[in-house]
């Protein structure tokens, strides 16, 4: 009778030897032929690029969403700027805050500073040379945002 059975389950080919000769008690735990896998370097290096494009993948990302904020905070700061000029010749006066331009129908609401996510423009008051009376009221609007953006300007400058 032999001394070793081998027993070969799902065509992974284990070996169980049985103890009789020195030469088999050696063997005596389980051994595995022809096994396919990864090894753990192969995982470790496959995982180490997975994280390298993540990286590269989230700082685009972040990058081209500033970049995003920034475009829409020069086309609200440039509609807000048309409105005020618009009013001021169809009223033949500057407005005296932002939200006359939402009452007069110019705008539909004063849109939020993309950058700090509030309504917080600043708005610069000076002497309104439209009016036949005179006073003061808006003539510029900007961003209450600290900071520079991508080009290296202040956003309070845009």
């Amino acid at each position: 009778m032999r001394n070793e059975t081998e027993l070969r389950i799902a065509n992974c080919e284990f070996r169980i030897s049985g103890g009789g000769s020195s030469a088999q008690g050696r063997n005596s735990q389980f051994a595995i032929r022809n096994s396919s896998g990864f090894t753990l370097l192969e995982l470790v290096m496959v995982m180490t690029i997975i994280v390298v494009l993540a990286a590269v993948g989230v700082t685009s990302y972040q990058h081209i969403q500033s970049k995003a904020r920034e475009t829409i905070l020069k086309e609200d700061l440039r509609t807000m700027r048309k409105m005020i000029d618009q009013y001021a010749a169809d009223k033949e006066k500057l407005p005296q805050a932002l939200d006359d331009l939402v009452s007069a129908n110019y705008m539909r609401d004063v849109p939020p500073d993309p950058i700090t996510g509030q309504k917080d423009w600043v708005v610069d008051m000076g002497e309104d040379t439209v009016s036949r009376d005179g006073g003061t009221g808006v003539v510029d609007v900007h961003s209450a945002a600290a900071g520079e953006g991508s080009d290296g300007i202040a956003y309070k400058d845009y």
